[in-house]
């Protein structure tokens, strides 16, 4: 009976006319949006309305929330969504917006009773337990450029995406299960080409950032994915095609 209600508010939601207001930031700030197909755009849409009347936004160290922060975030959270079925991110519940990178207390466990533990400076994070932490003015520079691979709302919309599939482990909820295994198998494969790539000062495209573990590297991939499809395409051609038929998107034809 609750998924009866959810579906019939969601598609209240996705049939209300989207503001022109909304469709303007997401031409000014979101590039991606403006060459996507029609289809898509209209699809985009809907997933925005969706997420903007679910989701809890929170400015956080002064700053004032406004409908281009909130819709230029929902935009980059919602093209992870295209053509997936979604429950759109259903343990996130907050979103925390900072003006600037912010400074946050980090533990890191370095071994067998050691920890290393201190303020860190973050431009993101994302919380398993429905929270998502973003500086805003990350998040319009990242949504800026998108042949840059930096993208902070790809990535920690990547982590919720990962840990929706009750893992934790980058084996996020694949739309075939039959596909783990393929999936598993190239991931693993290329987080280890970056490893060593980084331990040995070698070029990858992909951020080495994502040789930290196997959820960072999925983050990581996403947000070259999206931001530099063709190179991915290029040097990881197995990983791209898996990326491909994760979220059902070709980003290398647009």
């Amino acid at each position: 009976m609750f998924g009866w209600f959810k579906r019939r508010r969601r598609r209240r939601l996705a049939g209300q006319g989207f503001p022109g207001q909304w469709q303007e930031i997401l031409e000014r700030n979101v590039p991606y949006y403006k060459i996507l197909p029609a289809a898509d755009q209209k699809e985009l849409q809907g997933d925005i309305l969706i997420f903007m009347g679910e989701k809890h936004f929170e400015g956080c160290g002064g700053l004032k929330l406004s409908e281009e922060i909130k819709v230029t975030i929902a935009g980059q959270a919602c093209i992870l969504l295209l053509h997936r079925r979604t429950d759109y991110y259903p343990g996130l519940v907050s979103i925390l917006v900072y003006p600037h990178s912010y400074v946050a207390h980090h533990s890191e466990s370095l071994g067998p009773g050691l920890v290393c533990e201190g303020p860190e400076v973050l431009r993101g994070e994302s919380w398993r337990r429905g929270t998502i932490v973003l500086s805003w003015d990350d998040v319009r520079r990242g949504a800026a450029d998108i042949h840059d691979h930096h993208n902070v709302v790809y990535h920690e919309f990547a982590h919720q995406l990962d840990s929706s599939g009750g893992k934790g482990d980058s084996s996020p909820v694949l739309q075939r299960r039959s596909n783990y295994i393929a999936w598993a198998r190239v991931l693993e494969k290329d987080y280890q080409q970056l490893r060593r790539d980084a331990e040995r000062n070698r070029p990858n495209i992909l951020d080495e950032y994502g040789a930290v573990n196997p959820a960072e590297f999925f983050a990581v991939v996403t947000e070259c994915f999206f931001q530099q499809p063709k190179q991915l395409q290029k040097q990881h051609p197995q990983l791209y095609r898996e990326m491909k038929d994760f979220y059902q998107q070709d980003p290398a034809q647009l």
